[in-house]
């Protein structure tokens, strides 16, 4: 199998070596030359469009930073559209609104292309080790199909519903990871105030009931000062966007999650919106006049 991938970012690029290590056929597009280079001494084949990346594939895999970027790749000009026909299937693992991925699959559909919404969460560390979380929208027999080609890149592939079920079970996930990185950055804030050392109070609590796979990946960032991006807080700013467009879409108010989204603007104004999301501490810290260290 021929598998396209377009967007070779922090997290395409892993996810797309390890189909590559899976065995398959890889063909990619990306405007870096060095890039480029990296993925012609691993074999993959390089072209220069998205539409012929379609051409020369049997599925191709998306992984693109938003909605907008993922309707020019896909229905812009030279875009994935452009060499649709019956049979081709995309599958879209960027995060994007739900509401864009079923206006982007009912033009493919047209074509007689087939998509599926397939987000995925773990960060850059989880695309390495081939362990993300993937929520899969579309047609059951779809996801069936392709399935193991998802598998090779997760440590679980979940189906949730039909197009665009995907990106709302995204949605829930980056509002509950979130509003648990504030929750986490406040107790360690109140432990460093208080005279107590934070590491003690991680190692303390980490096998009650807020021990949490949260707590266990972003505490010991914050207590170590490791703020280089798995996660970007401005990728993280997209997805709470997204969320409370759609649940004002649907009349779900989000208090929480409106809230942590303002404190990763005030972050972004501070600068830190390109630092991982475990930089959320820092607007605690601010307000504290404390800086959490073991």
């Amino acid at each position: 199998m021929k598998i396209g991938f377009i967007g070779l970012g922090i997290m395409g690029r892993p996810m797309s070596k390890n189909l590559l290590n899976a065995g398959y056929e890889l063909v990619v597009v990306d405007r870096n030359p060095s890039v480029t280079k990296e993925y012609i001494d691993l074999g993959a084949t390089i072209v220069k469009t998205p539409r012929e990346v379609v051409e020369a594939s049997d599925v191709v895999i998306t992984m693109l930073p938003n909605s907008p970027e993922v309707k020019e790749v896909v229905l812009g000009e030279d875009g994935v559209i452009k060499g649709a026909s019956e049979g081709k299937v995309l599958i879209d693992m960027s995060s994007i609104a739900p509401l864009i991925s079923r206006e982007v699959a009912s033009k493919l559909i047209e074509k007689g292309m087939e998509m599926l919404d397939a987000p995925v969460s773990g960060g850059e560390p989880k695309a390495i080790e081939g362990t993300l979380a993937v929520m899969v929208g579309g047609k059951k027999d779809v996801f069936e199909r392709y399935y193991d080609v998802m598998k090779s890149m997760a440590g679980s592939v979940v189906y949730v519903g039909e197009i665009g079920a995907g990106n709302i079970a995204k949605l829930a996930n980056q509002t509950i990871v979130a509003i648990n990185i504030a929750a986490v950055s406040e107790a360690l804030v109140l432990a460093q105030k208080s005279g107590v050392n934070p590491e003690l109070v991680y190692q303390a609590i980490r096998g009650g009931l807020a021990g949490s796979t949260v707590l266990d990946a972003k505490a010991p960032l914050m207590m170590d000062r490791k703020f280089d991006p798995g996660f970007r807080i401005n990728l993280h700013m997209k997805d709470l966007n997204n969320v409370l467009d759609t649940s004002h879409e649907v009349g779900v108010p989000l208090p929480l999650t409106a809230s942590v989204l303002e404190m990763m603007q005030a972050l972004k104004v501070d600068g830190y919106d390109v630092e991982d999301h475990s930089s959320l501490v820092k607007y605690y810290e601010k307000l504290a006049n404390v800086e959490v260290g073991r």
